[in-house]
């Protein structure tokens, strides 16, 4: 299978458009009911069938975790929220069913962050016959970065040093870091060229919450007000995380830190740090034999004790540099997705955020 982010280009055996086309006279048998009156008690966990949703309650398709755990929060006992992509699925790689088709046909509102994050939103939207579908982009509104900056080693100094929090960043090590590759990479093209992790900062978040409880209360004005109260209760736990993240990665000992894609540009310049990405934006991108030395070359130049991995994707080539340089391997979760075990212990995006911030202290104060 061959996928081009942002261009929506397909090659494979029964392709997404296709797919949609056959679904087409399937699409909701009715426009999506008004919400009024007092909703039953509960929210319904990822993967009920729609079948089974009670029909008082707003039906929100969510593209992945962050999404998914964002309009849960804001819905509440007022909105039934399913995610789409499976718990311990990279969502980079993933594509929907004519099952899952056919659910966001019939919801009242999709959930996606956007930046070219889901490349398959476009499509679906495009070809789907339920006019009363409220779509809500949640990093719309956000000023985002440009791919190349994180991709192409450009970790956006500048901004790091003029952020609240800064670290004190000299000349000489700002030209060590710049470690640039030749030429605009293709995975910022797959990308649409803006880096689209805008959730790993909680300050971000915020703001994907505050556009997720606008587009609530758009489709259910009957409760706006309780749509408010609960993303502000979630924004100040956010808020509060945030102060957390301030405080705990200010004077460290160092602060750059290697981890295996670019997911964490936007957590990087909030909080005065610089990101080393092995790869690109998509954490399966394979990076060059030139790209593995110069991360190597800086590891061992900058005395970097931990190489970060992820969890649902491959972690040998972090360990295949943690080996060169005599280094550690460590989790550092971009929350792309959680895994069964993660979701049966209750984890959550506060509390894998807060293990995230843990193990950049430990990291960065080696």
């Amino acid at each position: 299978m061959k996928r081009k982010y942002g261009t929506m280009t397909y090659t494979a055996g029964a392709s997404l458009l296709s797919l949609m086309l056959i679904l087409g006279g399937c699409g909701s048998n009715a426009a999506a009911p008004q919400k009024s009156g007092t909703a039953a008690e509960g929210s319904s966990a990822a993967g009920t069938s729609a079948e089974q949703a009670p029909a008082d309650k707003l039906q929100v398709e969510a593209s992945f975790y962050p999404m998914y755990e964002f309009a849960r929060q804001v819905g509440g006992d007022l909105a039934d929220v399913k995610l789409l992509v499976p718990s311990g699925t990279e969502p980079h790689d993933w594509e929907p069913t004519p099952q899952d088709i056919a659910r966001i046909q019939e919801a009242d509102m999709l959930v996606y962050n956007g930046s070219g994050m889901e490349s398959w939103v476009e499509q679906v939207l495009g070809a789907t016959s339920n006019t009363e579908l409220l779509a809500v982009e949640a990093s719309k509104d956000i000023d985002k970065m440009e791919a190349s900056e994180e991709d192409g080693h450009d970790h956006g100094h500048e901004e790091a040093d003029t952020a609240e929090e800064g670290h004190d960043h000299d000349a000489a090590a700002e030209e060590e870091h710049d470690h640039a590759h030749e030429g605009e990479s293709e995975e910022a093209h797959d990308h649409g060229g803006l880096d689209p992790h805008v959730w790993l900062s909680p300050r971000l978040a915020v703001q994907e919450v505050r556009a997720i409880e606008a587009a609530f209360a758009k489709a259910d004005l009957d409760h706006a007000d309780q749509y408010k109260s609960n993303a502000d209760a979630y924004a100040a736990k956010l808020e509060a995380l945030d102060s957390e993240f301030k405080e705990g990665l200010s004077g460290t000992k160092r602060t750059d830190f290697i981890t295996q894609h670019a997911a964490f540009g936007y957590l990087a310049r909030d909080y005065g740090l610089t990101q080393v990405p092995i790869a690109g934006l998509s954490p399966d991108q394979e990076p060059a034999a030139g790209e593995m030395s110069e991360v190597v070359e800086f590891a061992k130049e900058h005395d970097v004790k931990t190489i970060f991995f992820e969890t649902l994707v491959s972690s040998k080539v972090a360990e295949t540099i943690a080996s060169e340089v005599g280094a550690e391997t460590s989790v550092l979760n971009p929350l792309e997705g959680l895994t069964e075990e993660e979701m049966a212990a209750g984890d959550d995006y506060l509390s894998v955020m807060r293990a995230n911030l843990e193990a950049l202290r430990t990291a960065l104060n080696q």
